[in-house]
């Protein structure tokens, strides 16, 4: 599904050039649950934004669906995104004079689907994400944990194929968080490819592979033996380092 060969990303601060990302080689397959994790500064969020079309690579090849996007017009890329791929982000990006129901029908209406087709489909990613009671609250009306519930129907309601998630716990409390990951991951288990960016070890342990990163470079990239089935906070699965292979 996502093949990323010699990829580097540059940036100029002033006089100086920064090497965000540096020869990343990256295959991810189909229903894929992974963990991006590293240092500040390391390439875990411009690798994200890359792989999600929301930035591109100064050199090198990124292929989606067998389909070269480096050489796509910024409006090709839109298109990609909106019906392949889903963001979630630690600052939820909900918009504030819209309710709850309002936020995860909004891609719908862009998409140009009928409010016939539009209401079950929002009524159905509302009841999925336990927020019930919650749709006809404003964002500054409900908690942390409920708007990141409100991001990620948002993010699903086009029913994409990969599932970004930056940082998507950072701004909440642990059991807040703990719900937050188990619906990510029931959508994991429904077939959508998860890749999640995280400082929480506990967390990005318990995804199925792990991607370290240091200094714009992949440093590990590491399979569990068998499914997490643990908790955050708990200790994770031991993992298989025999197979895990360095891409610096």
């Amino acid at each position: 599904m996502i093949k990323l060969s010699n990829i580097h990303r540059d940036f100029k601060v002033g006089d100086q050039s920064v090497h965000a990302l540096n020869n990343i080689n990256l295959s991810i397959h189909p229903g894929e649950y992974i963990s991006i994790m590293g240092p500040s500064g390391s390439g875990k969020s411009t690798l994200l934004n890359l792989i999600g079309l929301l930035d591109s690579a100064s050199n090198g090849t990124y292929l989606l669906n067998q389909q070269d996007v480096t050489v796509l017009h910024e409006r090709e890329k839109a298109a990609i995104r909106s019906q392949t791929i889903g963001f979630v982000f630690q600052a939820f990006h909900l918009i504030p004079r819209l309710t709850a129901a309002e936020n995860i029908e909004l891609p719908l209406i862009l998409a140009g689907i009928t409010p016939e087709q539009r209401q079950p489909r929002v009524q159905k990613a509302i009841s999925d994400t336990g927020l019930n009671d919650r749709a006809d609250h404003t964002p500054d009306q409900l908690s942390g944990g409920q708007r990141q519930r409100v991001a990620i129907a948002r993010a699903t309601i086009m029913q994409p194929k990969i599932l970004l998630a930056d940082e998507p716990t950072g701004n909440l409390d642990q059991k807040s968080g703990q719900d937050v990951i188990a619906i990510l991951e029931q959508l994991n288990q429904q077939g959508i490819s998860l890749i999640i960016v995280t400082h929480d070890a506990h967390i990005g342990l318990r995804a199925k592979r792990q991607i370290q990163m240091l200094d714009g470079r992949i440093q590990s990239d590491s399979h569990l033996t068998s499914n997490p089935g643990t908790s955050p906070g708990t200790s994770p699965p031991r993992q298989d380092r025999a197979n895990a292979s360095s891409h610096t």
